[in-house]
């Protein structure tokens, strides 16, 4: 003979059924938008990037033929690596400076809430307008930084600072983590502010230094903190457009066109939708790819830690 296990009322079973569709009534709406707005898109641009889609005319089916064009297409391949050379630098620049920053805002201090209110107000500027802004900033004869170099006495006339491409590329390097930094402090204070203080007292106490404490204790407990930073930022980087469309129009010499400013070439210049189409799927399949193995490294980092 055979014991079954406790039988759940009818009436809990469906108390249960109840609450579950009164959940999916509640995120009905995110779902939606998501669809709508995400999926739908998706798979529309993977439609398209399958035919030869010009702005005016018949569409026709060609197949893979965008995808394998782009394997071919040398202008492509230097926004890519333009892209991912700008990526690398503007990441690590602005950890350089959102770290210290975050340490520096965590401890209380007089003005503490200033400090962070100064430093994050950049965020709040739309990106096109802080890029406008900085034209200005570099312009040659109404500007900022080419009259004060000169007053300075470095140079004798001002320079056009975007006429070339370090100059103008480490301008848009500093315009950026200008305005960038302040978010990137804001999501690292959250991770600092969560270490417990006991262990941090602990460690002082017994006879760990500054340095000691943030490497043992610090970094590995903000490992969760820094990898959603970096995805952030990462992700921000590759999917740059503005700041080149704006203050440099993909120069000079068209060396500072990234992928989606090729993308919106081929697009909306062009007329190409389906191989900007094909373009995008690739970069959307790219984002997917850093991201996942940014996650990959954060979880070998937790199992050997």
């Amino acid at each position: 003979m055979t014991v079954s296990g406790p039988q759940r009322p009818a009436g809990s079973r469906k108390r249960r059924r109840r609450s579950q569709w009164r959940g999916l009534l509640y995120i009905a709406p995110a779902m939606a938008l998501v669809i709508v707005f995400f999926v739908m898109p998706v798979i529309f641009t993977g439609w398209m990037s399958l035919h030869n889609w010009p702005l005016m005319g018949a569409q026709r089916w060609i197949g893979f033929a965008n995808y394998t064009r782009m394997f071919n297409d040398s202008r492509f391949m230097a926004a890519l690596n333009f892209t991912a050379y700008y990526t690398v630098i503007v990441t690590i620049a602005i950890f350089a400076v959102a770290f210290p920053l975050a340490i520096f805002v965590e401890k209380e201090r007089r003005l503490v809430s200033t400090y962070r209110t100064i430093i994050f107000l950049p965020v709040v500027v739309g990106l096109a307008t802080a890029s406008l802004l900085w034209v200005w900033l570099a312009n040659v004869d109404s500007g900022f930084f080419g009259p004060a170099l000169r007053a300075l006495g470095l140079v004798e006339r001002s320079p056009n600072i975007m006429a070339s491409f370090d100059t103008a590329f480490a301008t848009i390097i500093v315009m950026v983590v200008w305005k960038i930094a302040g978010f990137t402090m804001i999501i690292l204070l959250t991770g600092l502010q969560a270490i417990p203080s006991e262990l941090t007292e602990a460690a002082r106490i017994d006879g760990a230094g500054r340095w000691q404490r943030f490497r043992h204790l610090t970094l590995p407990l903000m490992r969760r903190t820094i990898a959603l930073a970096l995805v952030v930022s990462v992700t921000g980087s590759v999917l740059a457009f503005d700041q080149f469309y704006i203050m440099t129009s993909g120069g000079p010499q068209n060396k500072m066109i990234s992928v989606v400013y090729y993308i919106f070439n081929q697009s909306f210049v062009s007329f190409n939708l389906g191989y900007g189409a094909a373009l995008s799927i690739a970069l959307l399949a790219i984002l997917v790819a850093i991201s996942i193995v940014q996650l990959w490294l954060l979880r070998v980092g937790e199992e050997r830690a």
